[in-house]
């Protein structure tokens, strides 16, 4: 999985002219689920995500995580996250997953957010979208499952996020 967070003062996406999801202060997350990406990551990445210290506590700090702002998010699936673009100049697509698959597992990313007690509004997996953003800072992150520690996803004995 591949995640690309930004803090935004707002956000929302938009299809075929009518808004799917809109939030304020919070985080806007494209998502992409990679070929291979185990379902029993998801939890543990989405929280990784969640306990984000990216919003500015009284001192003007990066030390508060969406939860401790009050931020909502915004969740948008992008296959493209998983395009290999170094072997000439046509994206591949080979990466990403299987389209029913990923729907299923995007489903549970976004179902595993809310389970965090945060506000989540979300795209329409497959379609055209417009998303329009104000990025605050800018704050933008990027996570990918595969460079976590070993087992440190898969929910195995002694490995936390």
């Amino acid at each position: 999985m591949k995640a690309v967070v930004q803090r935004v003062l707002d956000a929302s996406c938009t299809v075929e002219g009518t808004v799917t999801g809109s939030i304020s202060k919070g985080l806007l997350i494209y998502l992409g689920i990679d070929r291979g990406d185990e379902e029993t990551a998801i939890a543990p990445f989405m929280e990784k995500i969640a306990k984000l210290r990216c919003f500015e506590d009284d001192n003007g700090r990066m030390n508060l995580s969406i939860r401790d702002a009050g931020g909502d998010a915004l969740i948008i699936s992008q296959f493209t996250l998983s395009a290999d673009v170094y072997h000439g100049n046509r994206p591949s697509f080979d990466n990403a997953e299987d389209p029913e698959k990923a729907r299923a597992m995007y489903r549970k990313a976004v179902d595993a957010f809310r389970s965090l007690g945060i506000r989540t509004e979300t795209g329409v997996f497959g379609a055209h979208m417009e998303i329009s953003y104000i990025n605050d800072g800018p704050v933008t992150f990027v996570y990918d499952s595969a460079c976590f520690p070993k087992g440190k996803l898969t929910g195995q004995a002694g490995q936390g996020v």
